[in-house]
């Protein structure tokens, strides 16, 4: 898939993202789990108002074409991808609140605080990022105890103060005290950077790869994960509110400080470009099996939505 045509790619995208969803509607439905008392009707209503609303599922994408990589288990990886999943649409229903980003859209539709309240906005999130262990830990997740370890520990680490949460509380503190170029890179790796990196090595660490492999992948998605923000930043200055499904031009509205703000545009292209090449370097050893994957790395860097 040597430099596929972007139509084709976004066509896989596409339908990874259809059998993701399917998955995490089966996971999200009102029937009780083994040690499950009841699932308030309202709440799983807010939940599934936060996860099943589209979106191009990218980080259970990278999970599974990762996975793919060293043949694994498809069902054992598309749990995995779904329990990541519910990690990031957590972020998204927290991060939209009053307190944080406060976002009134969110995939071209209400957030989950304006369609429901901010109290069921909170227990939505506090749920997902629960339910995301439990679907990793589950016995219908045909893993090795080992494997779910590494997984579990992993994904904590990634969610956690020292990866996304933190760095969400380091996006906050930047609209007070405007970080450096270094504290900018940090809050990025931590905030966006910090899934996307787990997702590759999740893939990798379903499919019993070896610690040098795990490290490769994890590599890779720290490449692609800030393609992803300077993506997203770029596309914040640049676009309008109707073509993101999201509000644009936040950033600077907020005072925040971004890579963009700091060095231009111009110089930002010229960076995604050297990340796409940097993403592909790392999966020369995979050879072409690893192609659907670089051109995740290009779609990534080159999106417009």
């Amino acid at each position: 898939m040597e430099h596929a045509d972007t139509q084709i790619f976004e066509a896989i995208l596409a339908g990874r993202a259809a059998s993701v969803e399917r998955t995490l509607d089966a996971l999200l439905r009102p029937a009780l789990q083994d040690g499950e008392i009841a699932r308030p009707e309202g709440l799983l209503a807010a939940i599934r108002h936060g996860v099943l609303n589209g979106g191009k599922r990218l980080r259970p994408f990278l999970v599974l074409e990762s996975a793919a990589l060293f043949e694994a288990d498809g069902e054992a990886a598309m749990r995995v991808a779904a329990a990541l999943e519910c990690i990031h649409c957590y972020s998204l229903i927290h991060d939209d609140l009053p307190a944080m980003d406060d976002d009134d859209l969110r995939r071209g539709q209400p957030t989950v605080h304006r369609a429901f309240d901010e109290a069921t906005a909170i227990l939505a999130g506090d749920s997902l990022l629960t339910y995301a262990f439990d679907i990793i830990a589950d016995d219908a997740t045909d893993l090795a105890a080992d494997r779910k370890t590494a997984l579990i520990l992993r994904l904590a680490r990634a969610a956690g103060m020292g990866g996304m949460a933190g760095g969400q509380a380091l996006d906050l503190l930047a609209e007070r005290e405007k970080p450096d170029e270094t504290g900018i890179v940090t809050l990025q790796a931590m905030k966006t950077g910090a899934l996307i990196r787990f997702a590759c090595e999740a893939g990798a660490i379903v499919g019993g790869a070896t610690p040098a492999q795990r490290e490769t992948l994890a590599e890779f998605g720290s490449a692609i994960g800030l393609a992803f923000q300077l993506a997203d930043d770029l596309l914040d200055a640049t676009s309008d509110t109707q073509a993101l499904g999201k509000g644009a031009g936040k950033d600077a509205a907020a005072g925040k400080a971004t890579l963009v703000g700091l060095h231009g545009i111009d110089w930002t292209r010229r960076q995604l470009a050297g990340l796409v090449d940097q993403a592909s370097d790392l999966l020369t050893p995979f050879g072409a099996r690893a192609d659907i994957l670089r051109e995740a790395s290009r779609f990534v860097a080159t999106r417009s939505f």
